[in-house]
């Protein structure tokens, strides 16, 4: 029998310290054809990534999202943004999420993966979801990028709500945007490795 684990409060989350933060000097903006395509080459010689996607936020009945506009990728020593507004972006970003050999793990991403499926043409593969290995281990609340670093790093996520409803399809992304784009996909990556994936899944 599974033993069940609790997942922390926010409140008791908001007495962490806070978890360190990827910096500018470690993220890479991708938005032209030449870019991606080296950039995709070098990611898709990585075993795992960290993975998300952010799309303009829809404010309005009915309205429905055309994205997801960026995708994030992440090693544990640095991240991609890839802009999709850019048509020559979008191919070799497809191909990489495309492929099976190269494990893509982050959080809630059954609706990255409709929309990706929906924009790009293509079925995400090798894709990990997080919170399905801690419910696997005994947590029985869903867990998001906040709760799992608590768990496992006994940290606090900082997560920026001005940047996650900002306007993701802005050609000219903020630094704020960069930053919590890409630590997205980064805590991913760290929480995937803190778990002990990486050897069970090469």
């Amino acid at each position: 029998m599974n033993t069940q684990h609790p997942t922390p409060s926010k409140e008791q989350i908001n007495l962490l310290d806070p978890f360190e933060r990827l910096g500018l000097d470690h993220i890479r903006l991708v938005s032209s054809a030449r870019d991606a395509e080296k950039a995709c080459a070098e990611l898709a010689a990585a075993p795992h990534l960290g993975f998300d996607t952010e799309s303009k936020p829809t404010f309005r009945v009915g309205e429905v999202s055309d994205g997801p506009h960026i995708v994030q990728l992440a090693t544990p020593e640095q991240a991609w943004v890839f802009q999709l507004h850019e048509p020559g972006c979008r191919a070799p970003v497809a191909e990489l999420l495309a492929l099976q050999g190269v494990t893509k793990a982050g959080f809630g991403l059954g609706d990255d993966r409709k929309r990706i499926t929906a924009k790009l043409g293509v079925e995400p593969g090798g894709v990990l979801e997080l919170n399905t290995v801690f419910r696997e281990r005994g947590y029985r609340k869903d867990m998001g990028v906040k709760g799992a670093v608590a768990v496992l790093f006994n940290r606090r996520y900082l997560k920026s709500k001005k940047a996650a409803t900002s306007n993701w399809a802005n050609p000219r992304l903020t630094e704020a945007q960069l930053v919590y784009a890409a630590n997205d996909a980064w805590a991913a990556i760290r929480v995937f490795h803190a778990l002990g994936l990486g050897a069970t899944l090469v």
